[in-house]
């Protein structure tokens, strides 16, 4: 099964709600995952010590999120150490008494050892490739079924360990036994009889323009790759965005959604889409690429005008203003099945002047328009984790939320036509000078002697880390430059960045330097592999 590939996670053992019954078979625990608010029951074998498996666990996995969950268990042991010294002062005069100086002085060295065990020096920081997560699993591959809960289970009282608890030896303290690295593959949890059932996904964050305040609830250790979804049951079900599972993480739009082109993006996108319920209707340039899709459950489109005259909104992800204008404006193009009420989304990163030209010829036909931009890669965009710029109809921007929540984390409204795509033209003009400057460090690195694993280790113990840092130099120093964003479409992006500034009279010397190594590659012939083939426009 795909729900059993996660890394291992630190959790502690904690008692189970009184409703929930223990799953029968083999012995397991009910534990609750640092940094997350997600429990699980989690078979014995899967548990390890923690500090036993500490650093073997932080060298499997170097995410982001998961040094955040670590640095949640460090503060909980300190807290705990704090706790268990004020408790102890108070009973060592009972234990005193019934100890003799023998046992005293094996508790204390034990004690001793145990103090050394929790003040090790700081954790390394690694930043690969880690994923948003939550649960985890061991270095078992195998399937498992999701856990279920039912209110006719016999309760279970609180205030009371595990009766299994003692089976479980592991070298610490009766507080920091319960701390340990455990594994999970997905559970469904009803949610508690005074909750109301919510049709949003919790792990989703719309941004208005101009907006300061903070969501309610801020989920940043939480995982989009286990989607919540509280079905018309009233459960909720957890389960891997990548498994085949219908319901994800939201309640899908009744509206029929279109979705105009499969490239890198676009279908990630399509796949999520399905995942989470939606029905849709595909169409792309060539044809065969459909295929996949239509076996997944989506409808086929014969052209544009077509997916768009019988779908209440339609999304459309290509390459350029080029190609987005003749989507829209040609043969059989959207504008020809444009009617009043009808919604057209353009999620293709283009300059301001192009969309808004395609936003008065949707409206002008009584259409409804918005841009939606997209920040991420094919990875990203697979699972689930785009962040999504949008501008134009609030209106419509509302209507596609469950759209916007299967494929993205999060997404911004910023306004009028226009600024969203200035918007991402910005953010990818970073991102492209960035990658520029990473393929110039390592060549500098590789042809003054010094050891380009040794740079990349440098950086990623410093401020630069960064899942982006690390993944795009491990593509460079395995040479492997499969596209996960087209090289040709980051400096389609930097040149009209570049034209931006120059309508602004604003200088872009860092992009317009970057932009020239882009050139080089693609007169390299790198034009369709990963951004991160500019290396190679360092070393010809």
């Amino acid at each position: 099964g795909k729900l059993g590939r996660y890394p291992p996670w630190p959790g502690k053992i904690v008692n189970p709600p009184k409703d929930l019954k223990k799953p029968r078979g083999k012995k397991c625990f009910f534990v609750k995952f640092f940094g997350t608010e997600d429990h699980a029951w989690i078979k014995v074998e899967q548990l390890k010590p923690y500090h036993a498996h500490k650093e073997e666990m932080i060298k499997i996995n170097k995410g982001k999120r998961f040094q955040q969950a670590v640095d949640a268990v460090e503060e909980f042991l300190r807290k705990t150490k704090g706790k268990d010294q004020a408790s102890s002062h108070n009973s060592n005069e009972e234990k005193n008494r019934r100890n003799s100086s023998e046992e005293r002085g094996k508790q204390s060295a034990a004690e001793e050892k145990r103090k050394a065990s929790l003040s090790e020096g700081k954790l390394k920081k690694g930043t690969g490739e880690g994923k948003k997560r939550v649960s985890s699993v061991s270095s078992e591959r195998g399937s498992k079924s999701p856990l279920k809960r039912t209110q006719d289970q016999s309760p279970r009282k609180r205030g009371r360990p595990p009766k299994d608890e003692k089976d479980l030896t592991i070298p610490e303290s009766s507080t920091v036994k319960r701390v340990m690295t455990g594994t999970v593959a997905g559970f469904k949890w009803p949610p508690s009889v005074s909750e109301p059932v919510k049709d949003s996904d919790p792990h989703f964050h719309h941004f208005l323009l101009s907006q300061t305040e903070k969501p309610a609830v801020c989920y940043q250790a939480i995982t989009k790759k286990l989607k919540v979804c509280e079905e018309e049951t009233g459960s909720t079900s957890i389960q891997a965005a990548d498994s085949t599972a219908v319901n994800g993480s939201i309640t899908p739009t009744d509206k029929k959604i279109g979705f105009l082109g499969l490239g890198l993006m676009g279908s990630g996108i399509v796949s999520n889409l399905l995942k989470m319920g939606h029905t849709v209707t595909v169409w792309n340039r060539t044809a065969e690429k459909c295929d996949l899709f239509i076996q997944e459950g989506a409808r086929l489109g014969r052209t544009p005008a077509e997916v768009v005259s019988t779908c209440d909104i339609t999304f459309a992800c290509v390459s350029d203003p080029k190609a987005a204008k003749d989507l829209v404006l040609g043969p059989s193009g959207v504008l020809q099945g444009i009617r009043p009420g009808k919604c057209y989304v353009d999620m293709s990163t283009v300059d301001a002047d192009t969309v808004t030209e395609l936003a008065q010829v949707i409206v002008s036909r009584g259409g409804r328009f918005l841009e939606a931009p997209v920040s991420g890669n094919q990875q990203l965009s697979n699972d689930g984790m785009l962040v999504i710029l949008a501008a134009g109809d609030r209106g419509l921007y509302e209507d596609c939320s469950s759209c916007f929540q299967a494929m993205g984390k999060t997404s911004f409204f910023l306004g009028e036509v226009g600024n969203a795509a200035k918007m991402m033209l910005i953010v990818n003009m970073v991102q492209g000078s960035f990658m520029a400057t990473i393929a110039e460090g390592l060549t500098l690195a590789q042809v003054t002697g010094q050891s380009q694993q040794t740079l990349l280790d440098i950086l990623n113990q410093g401020q630069l880390a960064s899942i982006f840092l690390d993944q795009k130099c491990q593509n460079i120093l395995q040479g492997n430059f499969k596209p996960d964003f087209y090289l040709k479409y980051i400096q389609k992006d930097l040149r009209l960045a570049i034209a931006l500034g120059d309508s602004v009279n604003h200088p872009t010397p860092m992009a317009a330097a970057a932009n020239e190594v882009y050139k080089r590659a693609k007169a390299l012939d790198q034009s369709d592999n990963d951004m991160s083939a500019v290396y190679r426009a360092y070393i010809h």
